[in-house]
């Protein structure tokens, strides 16, 4: 059950850039909301699941190597990466709206907000985590923030603009502060 919860928070994690960009594109979607959650919700969850599953097979290979560190390891990714997004959301600018029936606008937008979940892959790996029930939670739920952020843009992102990804950010910090005291 804690791997539910634990993958469910990471997700929540994971999934503000997926949010970010979705408020972004709900905020000026002038065509189908419908349609434009749909490519979103796919690409967004479907490339956060595929990178943390790509960043574990990645990071297996190097699992038995420093496998005395690796919950430094872990907390370590999820420091940096948490730590990004704070400082990203505290940077001044507009999120930037992604046409969203552009495929090379959504696989590029897909990649960018997915390359944190390739770094949680790799802790997955140092952990000794199996990954495919998290990753599949990670890409339910950066699909749902998705659909959200496209349904919310036009209201919610002019109010919230990029404190999500202070609060994605915290989230991850914080998840990498419980596993340090889990296995200090």
């Amino acid at each position: 059950m804690e791997l539910f919860i634990t993958s469910f928070l990471i997700g929540i994690g994971l999934a503000m850039d997926c949010l970010a960009v979705s408020f972004a594109a709900g905020a000026h979607q002038k065509t189908s909301r419908l349609r434009a959650a749909a490519i979103l919700a796919l690409f967004f969850g479907g490339f956060q699941c595929g990178m943390t599953l790509l960043g574990w097979f990645l990071g297996s290979g190097f699992a038995e190597i420093i496998n005395a560190y690796d919950n430094w390891v872990a907390s370590g990714l999820l420091f940096i990466i948490g730590g990004k997004m704070v400082i990203e959301g505290i940077k001044d600018g507009e999120e930037e709206s992604p046409d969203v029936f552009h495929i090379l606008a959504i696989i590029t937008l897909s990649i960018a907000t997915s390359i944190d979940a390739l770094a949680v892959g790799i802790g997955f790996a140092f952990l000794e985590i199996i990954p495919v029930i998290p990753a599949v939670i990670i890409g339910i739920v950066s699909g749902v923030m998705s659909v959200f952020g496209i349904y919310t843009g036009g209201k919610l992102g002019h109010i919230l603009g990029k404190r999500v990804d202070i609060l994605g950010g915290l989230i991850l910090i914080l998840i990498g502060i419980k596993i340090l005291l889990e296995h200090s």
